[in-house]
């Protein structure tokens, strides 16, 4: 079986459990993992062998950026004390503890301890948000998950690197000058990256080349960062927040078709990486324990069962002692307001690990010390910590009476209405039948969604606004039928009646997910 054969099995077959784990809301990272050790014991299974040093690259930089992109610069700034430390401190503390556990149990030296450390430390908000997305959960805790992700990708993958560097006895004085510029230097890198692509970006606009050049740009700043000795994923991270930031209407860097297809793009590259690397990892691992002795395997599941118990067991703690300083400090008259008890009992459950630990799990050398066994530990975590974690976390929500449905449904109904009104203000000194109708539209949505009208009449105007659309669908398809119109012409016109039932849609109707 040739390897584009192999791909596609198990791509099918992973559509196929797709559907599956969406109709018994199982979290679907769990059940791919799983159906990869099965997959690998069938006969004649398919073999898909990636280098290394490849993983990191292929499979998470295209995923931070995608991430980055979307979290702003003002909730980074708002949230900067528990994000940096869940992001840094957390990880650290996690990393070590692990470590010590590595040294004590399998005598690793202890930089490849701290290796399988920073392996198992970061949580992964993908792996959350895959469980979460059914749910509406407090938008500060929403907002610290994301956040948390992204920044301590970076301090995980720093330990990885100088774990790494120890193992392979390339520590002198100028690697560990590298190391503390790295940092530093991978968030200049990708500023200046960011500022050169938002230039770019007016000469590709309206192209299918502008959403190729964008993944082009983000795998090359993660392959450049790495070969000048930067940290990748700071660089990957600063580069995707920054352009965000810097892509603003008034620059016109990106209008709204171009938008919406790099999203749509971006999606669906995200989702198929994520599933690929979640079916990889579980075949990994039936071919690890094919290789394993009996008692070598008795030790390695000894091994993972305990980094499992104490990466469980350690984040919330870790979250409840950074609780309980905030309390202290609130009580000592400082301006420190400590989160409620039941948010930060929900962020220490959220501890799922996913893409990060498995990525660099595999992308550990061949001959890294106890290597099957590191790798089986990290697979143990992830698919422990998606299945216990993932499937409690609903019930979670609903004892801590953490939903925020009608709060979210509040804010986007807010929203709706100071964008009219801008919209309404913009319009206020123009004249004409045009200007009328637009400010009757905008006067509408405005006053259904301030609920000046009786309560249904938001519903009212979807409903009647889906009937129309019908009718200009029915409409379009006889003149396509009796060959009255050309294909172009049948085409562009079914775009526009897309783009029309969009706008009727709730939030939630329009996105295209995985559930």
């Amino acid at each position: 079986m040739t390897f584009f054969e192999s791909l596609l099995l198990l791509m099918f077959a992973a559509i196929v459990l797709l559907q599956l784990a969406r109709r018994l809301s199982l979290p679907y990272p769990a059940l791919l993992a799983a159906a990869g050790v099965l997959i690998a014991l069938l006969p004649g299974s398919p073999k898909i062998e990636i280098e290394p040093e490849t993983y990191l690259a292929l499979l998470i930089a295209p995923v931070l950026v995608d991430a980055a992109f979307d979290f702003p610069l003002g909730a980074a700034r708002r949230l900067f004390l528990p994000l940096f430390f869940y992001a840094v401190v957390a990880v650290v503390i996690t990393a070590f503890v692990v470590a010590w556990i590595g040294k004590l149990y399998l005598g690793l030296p202890f930089s490849a301890a701290l290796v399988m450390g920073a392996i198992v430390a970061p949580p992964d908000a993908a792996a959350a948000t895959a469980v979460l997305r059914r749910f509406s959960i407090p938008r500060e805790v929403d907002s610290i998950l994301q956040g948390e992700s992204l920044f301590n990708d970076a301090t995980a993958l720093l330990l990885f690197s100088a774990g790494l560097a120890f193992v392979n006895h390339h520590m002198d004085a100028g690697s560990v000058t590298r190391l503390v510029f790295a940092a530093p230097g991978g968030i200049l890198f990708g500023v200046a990256s960011a500022y050169l692509i938002v230039r770019v970006n007016p000469l590709v606009r309206g192209t299918l080349g502008g959403n190729l050049l964008q993944f082009v740009f983000s795998y090359a700043i993660w392959i450049i960062a790495s070969h000048l000795g930067l940290s990748a994923v700071l660089a990957t991270v600063a580069f995707a927040m920054t352009a965000a930031h810097r892509t603003a209407p008034a620059e016109g860097a990106l209008d709204a078709r171009m938008r919406i297809q790099s999203y749509a793009a971006w999606s669906a590259v995200v989702f198929t990486l994520n599933v690929f690397a979640f079916l990889l990892m579980g075949m990994q691992a039936r071919v690890i324990l094919g290789r394993m002795e009996r008692s070598q395997l008795h030790n390695a599941l000894v091994f993972a069962a305990i980094v499992v118990a104490v990466v469980i067991a350690v984040r919330p703690c870790i979250v409840l002692a950074f609780r309980g300083v905030r309390c202290l400090l609130a009580r000592m008259g400082q301006r420190c307001q400590p989160a409620p008890l039941g948010e930060s009992l929900f962020i220490g459950w959220c501890g799922m690990r996913g893409f990060v630990t498995m990525a660099t799990a595999l992308a550990l050398p061949q001959g890294f010390p106890h290597r099957d066994t590191l790798v089986l530990a990290a697979f143990a975590v992830v698919l422990t910590t998606l299945v216990v974690q993932g499937v409690t976390l609903a019930p979670m929500i609903q004892v801590l009476c953490l939903s925020s449905k009608e709060a979210k449904e509040a804010e986007a109904l807010a929203i709706r209405v100071k964008l009219a009104d801008a919209a309404l203000n913009a319009l206020a000194d123009k004249s004409g039948s045009e200007a009328d109708n637009l400010r009757f539209r905008l006067r509408l949505i405005r006053d259904t969604c301030m609920q000046r009208q009786d309560s249904i009449g938001l519903q009212r105007l979807r409903q009647l606004g889906l009937e129309s659309v019908l009718s200009q669908r029915q409409e379009l398809e006889r003149l396509r039928d009796e060959d009255a119109i050309s294909t172009e012409a049948y085409l562009e016109s079914q775009e526009q009646i897309d783009w029309l039932e969009l706008t009727f849609l709730r939030g939630e109707e329009r996105r295209i997910e995985e559930i």
